[in-house]
């Protein structure tokens, strides 16, 4: 993980590159001190004073304090789109005592599309990254970053979610308080959701694209559903095999460490969950030529997906930030009309579409807080202080995103176009 402070080289003799250097990072605090200007988040320095205005009736608010300011705008201002959370991770900056990660970085979250003027949005372009090349979902590459994320231990993952062992949205009741349902409950609900919208009963022969731990294949099962399911991770996969044959239920379910790309056969339905993140633009055409390939007249599709709007997945469809680099390499979030589109291509239609992102904030709220409350037993299976600082970010910064409309996740049923022509 990168926590360079250092001047970055700009091909210049050394005195002129330190001089622009210095210049880049103070603007960089300038635009920091702007974009907070208007935040309800208090910025506060080591000696006390803010960086940007206090309340103008004296409420209490959030507050972030910067333990190493001068650290904080030098990663800003080599990496900007990885910077802040780097900087979280090195310690340079943490929530006050009595304010939650999440709700420092809500209000930002909120105000992303307008925190800075237009014309200095325009100059992004100068300083996104591209994604690398072994992130653009090729088969060589992707087993090794699924692996990345997926393999990094079975226990870690168990160590903060529920019982049902699911790391997706939970689907909650909207006609109860979300915080006081239960998140097994509600994963299974979720699960079964799916399960519906692609129509699975007694005799489907269901594909899953996407295995996880193995929790919609059992439910599939006990519907009396005959699943292959398809993953990548190998880890995920050895346990998935476990908890089936705990189940009683090998006899219909097979697990298949395998590329979706190499499916073969055709089956009355198909149901993914949160994978499509984890394709890659470049690779979309194919993944829905897949999901056509393989769906038998008559079927249907249910994909659960994390999106965003058309115009924030046009914007950073080409950049590389903290997510794909500390957390899922190789992600991009689509957006629904990209699934349309693609989906279109392939005579595939949208039929039904279930949005629920506000379920994804309590899901991602809870396990931010089973994974601190555990982490003495996470961190002795062999992980350190910057691996839990890395993942209470990404928790928190996820659950920002859901918290404030910026991501939505969603169940989209797709049929073949014919029929919803005939």
């Amino acid at each position: 993980m990168s926590t360079s402070t250092t001047a970055p080289r700009l091909g210049l003799p050394s005195t002129a590159t330190s001089r622009l250097w210095s210049l880049r990072v103070r603007a960089t605090r300038q635009i920091v001190k702007r974009a907070a200007r208007d935040v309800p988040v208090d910025v506060a320095l080591p000696d006390g004073s803010l960086l940007n205005r206090p309340s103008p009736d004296g409420e209490t608010r959030p507050r972030i304090d910067l333990h190493r300011p001068e650290s904080f705008f030098r990663r800003l201002a080599e990496q900007p789109k990885v910077g802040v959370g780097e900087a979280y991770t090195a310690g340079d900056w943490s929530a006050a005592d009595g304010s939650d990660l999440a709700d420092v970085l809500a209000p930002y979250a909120a105000r992303l599309t307008n925190l800075l003027p237009a014309w200095l949005l325009r100059l992004r372009r100068l300083v996104d990254q591209p994604i690398p090349a072994d992130q653009e979902g090729a088969r060589e590459h992707t087993q090794a970053n699924v692996a990345a994320h997926y393999d990094l231990s079975n226990e870690m993952f168990a160590a903060f979610l529920d019982e049902s062992l699911t790391y997706s949205s939970a689907l909650f009741y909207d006609d109860r308080p979300l915080a006081d349902q239960d998140l097994t409950t509600a994963q299974l609900r979720k699960v079964n959701a799916a399960l519906d919208e692609a129509g699975v009963g007694s005799g489907t022969e269901l594909l899953e694209i996407g295995t996880g731990w193995g929790t919609l294949a059992i439910e599939a099962a006990r519907r009396g559903a005959r699943v292959t399911t398809v993953t990548l991770s190998v880890e995920q996969a050895a346990l998935a095999r476990r908890r089936i044959e705990d189940a009683g239920l090998t006899h219909l379910v097979t697990v298949l460490v395998q590329d979706y790309r190499d499916v073969t056969g055709q089956f009355d339905a198909v149901v993914s969950i949160e994978m499509i993140e984890a394709v890659g633009e470049r690779y979309w055409p194919e993944f829905f030529a897949t999901l056509s390939r393989v769906l038998r007249p008559g079927g249907a599709i249910a994909l659960q997906a994390i999106v965003m709007s058309h115009e924030r997945y046009l914007t950073t469809r080409r950049s590389y930030g903290w997510i794909q680099k500390h957390i899922f390499p190789g992600g991009l979030i689509p957006s629904l009309d990209a699934i349309a589109s693609h989906a279109d291509a392939v005579g595939l239609t949208v039929e039904h579409t279930h949005h629920f992102g506000r379920h994804y904030a309590e899901t991602l709220r809870r396990w931010r807080a089973t994974f601190l409350e555990n982490w003495p037993m996470i961190r002795a299976a062999r992980f350190g202080e910057e691996f839990r600082r890395t993942w209470e970010f990404y928790l928190a910064y996820c659950e920002a995103g859901f918290r404030t409309g910026y991501l939505d996740v969603a169940q989209v049923r797709l049929v073949p176009t014919t029929r919803t022509a005939a």
